[in-house]
């Protein structure tokens, strides 16, 4: 019965249900959920640092149904952008009505669209790989799929990743810096992937060259079915389902650094180079994205088996709570440069 506390991720796509058919103020039914209800949980329930044990451990793993609660969320994903198109085509909203109705499927997008792509990214299975390619499509993030396992996790915590957030770096500049050196960078490592392989970078082969087209393709369709003027709304909510997502990598290694060895390789990627949180509601309704440091220890490792690590610094609260922080600077800083200068602190002791 414990297993079944993730349906609770759930809430989330349910949530925008109710956005689009009781409309009015229940239009912001998710944003609330999401940043309002969540936090709040977060802090009235305490954190856990319970982990399973090995015998648990392979009961999980070899239990389908925390992969099945995975494989639906593109799915769900495409049917809800549905509904958003008809019900935006359909008129008569007020202007704080489709707005929050944007904003409501927007965050449904990078919490169980990007979120749950990450995690099926991380996967040796070409199905599952095909289910994180279709979870990044409504958002036109394809680009993540490259840059994330092949760039992100290796520079992580270092100047040359884009995604990993410096000291006093103010979160409306690291949107910038990350969005467009992502991107960048995931032209970069196909392009070499390729030239490695003795292969044209101008062609077929190319991944990114796909995810053009595949991505162009998608907003062609919403314009072939819905017209023209639903261009921007399908633009919107990829831009906050990316935002969502951006937050999130700027909270999770927020000023921490890899100590750069005598042969000019940073150390390897170690729990304490990425921000944690056990907090039971993050946790749950993010699929254990909170879960990060051994996210970052060992990528392979599901979801539902990460563990908590002794020696990874912890946030102080969930992620939902911890994103709105951060969107606040003056406030992020004078609560997390404390964090940090400690940790720092420990690393130099030990």
């Amino acid at each position: 019965m414990k297993d079944l506390k993730y349906l609770l991720a759930y809430s989330i796509p349910l949530s925008a249900v109710l956005a689009l058919l009781w409309q009015g103020w229940w239009s912001w039914a998710t944003v609330i959920l999401a940043f309002g209800i969540f936090p709040l949980l977060d802090a009235i329930f305490p954190a856990s640092t319970t982990n399973y044990s090995e015998s648990e451990e392979k009961s999980r793993l070899s239990n389908r149904f925390f992969d099945i609660l995975l494989y639906i969320c593109a799915p769900i994903c495409f049917v809800l952008v549905y509904f958003y198109f008809k019900t935006i085509q359909k008129g008569g909203l007020a202007t704080y009505e489709w707005l929050g109705l944007t904003f409501s499927i927007g965050v449904v997008l990078g919490a169980l669209g990007i979120n749950v792509a990450h995690e099926l990214g991380h996967r040796a299975n070409k199905w599952e790989q095909f289910l994180a390619k279709a979870g990044l499509l409504t958002v036109l993030y394809q680009h993540f799929f490259i840059e994330h396992n092949r760039g992100h996790h290796k520079y992580v915590s270092t100047d040359k990743d884009p995604a990993t957030a410096r000291k006093n770096e103010w979160i409306y500049t690291f949107f910038i810096r990350s969005i467009s050196g992502q991107y960048l960078s995931a032209w970069k490592l196909e392009n070499e992937r390729l030239r490695k392989k003795g292969m044209n970078t101008f062609s077929w082969e190319n991944a990114m060259i796909r995810f053009t087209v595949y991505q162009t393709a998608y907003l062609l369709v919403i314009v072939g079915f819905f017209g023209w003027k639903m261009l921007p709304y399908a633009v919107s909510i990829a831009l906050i389902g990316v935002l969502l997502l951006e937050t999130i990598n700027y909270i999770e290694h927020y000023g921490l650094r890899r100590k750069i060895l005598p042969s000019g390789r940073p150390e390897r990627v170690l729990p304490k180079h990425s921000w944690n949180s056990d907090h039971e509601m993050g946790r749950i309704v993010l699929f254990e994205l909170t879960r990060h440091s051994d996210h970052h220890y060992l990528a392979s490792r599901k979801y539902q088996i990460l563990r908590h690590m002794e020696e990874s610094p912890q946030l102080p609260t969930g992620y939902p709570g911890s994103m709105l922080m951060a969107l606040v600077p003056p406030l992020w800083f004078m609560v997390m440069n404390k964090r940090l200068e400690d940790q720092t602190r420990q690393l130099e002791l030990a």
